[in-house]
């Protein structure tokens, strides 16, 4: 066949459409990303894997930062500054620790979706794949690091003797989903305005900063409760999905502060709640994120 006759027969086919500029329904977008699920398990692998390409300990690094980070709260505000005594609070490192990874696994899902779409840039220019997959992607490496952290956790447990068997280790799943949904939905809002806006990344940070010490992970809510009282102040500090999440976490495994440690009496509620305002986000982040799509390859 000739060079002639191939461009007539392509001029002859008809253009099937794998991208539009135009803004997607939630169904459509889930029925893409579902058909590229073998994609999405190849970004998830792939992130891990070039985590930590070329390095002698390989994925043993995914313990190190959390257990540096358990050693420097333990040793300086545990010891050093009295936390552990002056707060009473029990097992301090299993408190702390227990907390770290559920802000963990928020602070991976947004950082890691924030800068999913630039860091990709090369892929997204080249070929098309529904967007959505790349601040994904980000969610299932964070979920793979959880998994990690929450095994040392309960191994923590296990050594103290402490393990959480007890009825409150179901609060471990709302207080998930609601860090799931939330993680997902920032991830998404952000990944896409990052593409326009590179100082997105640098505001993420200073805000996943903030949510560190903004949930009590290196000091307990009655603590709050006792500075700020019964009000408007305490509703405001405990409806951060963070919080309720950190403190659902410490319900479940945190099993020193059972009878000891005080909570919010409706912690269930509020979760069940933060998690329906999560997927109300949710599905806000991914109409702005359909919205945007359209012009990345251009914008990067």
């Amino acid at each position: 066949m000739s060079a002639q006759d191939r461009f007539d027969s392509l001029a002859q086919q008809k253009l099937v459409t794998v991208g539009s500029a135009q803004s997607r329904s939630a169904l459509h977008s889930i029925r893409e990303i579902f058909q590229q699920r073998e994609m999405l398990s190849l970004l998830v692998r792939r992130d891990l894997k070039s985590r930590y390409k070329d390095s002698a300990l390989g994925f043993v690094w995914t313990l190190v930062r959390p257990l540096t980070q358990l050693l420097i709260y333990y040793i300086v505000i545990g010891q050093f500054l009295s936390a552990a005594r002056a707060g009473g609070i029990p097992d301090f490192a299993i408190y702390v620790f227990t907390g770290l990874t559920a802000y963990g696994l928020l602070s991976e899902t947004i950082g890691g979706g924030t800068s999913s779409i630039v860091g990709n840039a090369g892929l997204i220019k080249k070929i098309y794949l529904p967007r959505e997959v790349f601040p994904l992607a980000s969610v299932g490496s964070a979920l793979f690091n959880f998994l990690i952290q929450l095994g040392i956790l309960l191994v923590a447990t296990l050594i103290a003797g402490a393990f959480p068997i007890h009825a409150d280790v179901f609060y471990a799943i709302p207080a998930l989903m609601v860090l799931l949904v939330f993680g997902m939905a920032l991830g998404l809002f952000f990944a896409a305005v990052n593409v326009y806006l590179r100082d997105i990344q640098y505001l993420v940070e200073v805000m996943l900063l903030l949510l560190l010490w903004a949930s009590p992970i290196v000091y307990s809510w009655s603590m709050v409760k006792n500075a700020v009282g019964d009000g408007l102040l305490l509703d405001i500090y405990t409806n951060n999905p963070i919080t309720l999440a950190v403190l659902g976490f410490q319900k479940a495994f945190w099993t020193a502060g059972s009878g000891v440690a005080e909570y919010p009496v409706d912690l269930l509620p509020r979760l069940g709640i933060a998690f329906v305002v999560g997927l109300v986000l949710l599905a806000i982040a991914q109409r702005v994120f359909s919205k945007l799509q359209g012009n990345f390859a251009q914008a990067l």
